[in-house]
């Protein structure tokens, strides 16, 4: 560890790593950059030096850790960010440093939910079916083109970003907006849209359980999208846990040192 400062990378653009960052910033004894994949034009601003755009796969990532003498690695990227998971495993591997993954508890279905779980997007826009339905999307801006392949189905798409010509289909709603959404606003959309089927990824979390809550009280079946695999790491399931990581990590460098 860099002598007196320990130096933090944090992967982000999840709850999780803004909720972390703000946990660290303004302490003497770290230096902390958080990282972001550069997809939302504006992001929401954190009180920590902030990069924004990706690294040139594991090695170009494994070369920043290295010249910007970073001490940990924090992946506390979407549940659904597989690459940069695997990048941030390989470049700790090769940079020589601990690396932590946040990786926040998937949902699980519970009595009354009607779930149809698909292992990829493209097999979720299949399980749509044939016959004309009214859908309410929430799978994000960069997935939601996918459905262009069934274009019989009228779609309600919420996304964070502007969706712009992203989904080129003949009946579409385009709603921007940022969660977290309770679930009697959501029953409230899914009702005044007459949504029949929801399409989401399992992200796990609370702030957009709402609409998976609402659904299971209007007993509209959900397609669910199952997280991708990631690489076995350390891993915790909060920003809470990252903190007692750092803590006990550093704990222990320090008695290294001392021996």
């Amino acid at each position: 560890m860099t002598e007196g400062v320990m130096r933090i990378l944090i992967l982000g653009g999840t709850g999780e790593a803004s909720t972390l960052v703000r946990a660290l910033a303004g302490r003497d004894d770290l230096s902390v950059v958080l990282s972001l994949a550069g997809r939302t034009a504006a992001p929401k601003p954190e009180p920590v030096p902030t990069r924004s755009g990706g690294f040139g796969g594991a090695e170009g990532l494994a070369r920043y850790l290295q010249s910007e003498r970073i001490d940990r690695l924090i992946d506390a990227t979407h549940p659904f960010a597989a690459r940069i998971a695997d990048n941030a495993a390989r470049a700790a591997a090769l940079a020589g440093i601990p690396l932590l993954a946040i990786r926040r508890p998937a949902w699980n279905p519970a009595p009354g939910d009607r779930w149809m779980e698909v292992e990829t997007v493209p097999a979720a826009v299949a399980a749509l079916g044939p016959e004309h339905r009214r859908v309410f999307l929430t799978v994000g801006r960069q997935e939601a083109g996918a459905f262009a392949a069934a274009p019989q189905h009228a779609y309600w798409v919420r996304t964070v970003e502007p969706l712009g010509d992203a989904l080129p289909v003949p009946r579409l709603t385009a709603i921007e907006a940022r969660g977290p959404f309770d679930p009697d606003s959501e029953a409230a959309l899914m009702r005044a849209a007459g949504i029949e089927i929801l399409v989401s990824k399992n992200s796990g979390g609370a702030a957009t359980y709402g609409k998976i809550a609402a659904a299971r009280a209007l007993a509209i079946p959900v397609v669910m999208v199952r997280r991708p695999d990631k690489p076995d790491v350390s891993r915790v399931a909060d920003a809470a846990g990252a903190l007692r990581w750092l803590k006990t990590d550093a704990h222990a460098a320090s008695t290294l040192r001392a021996v």
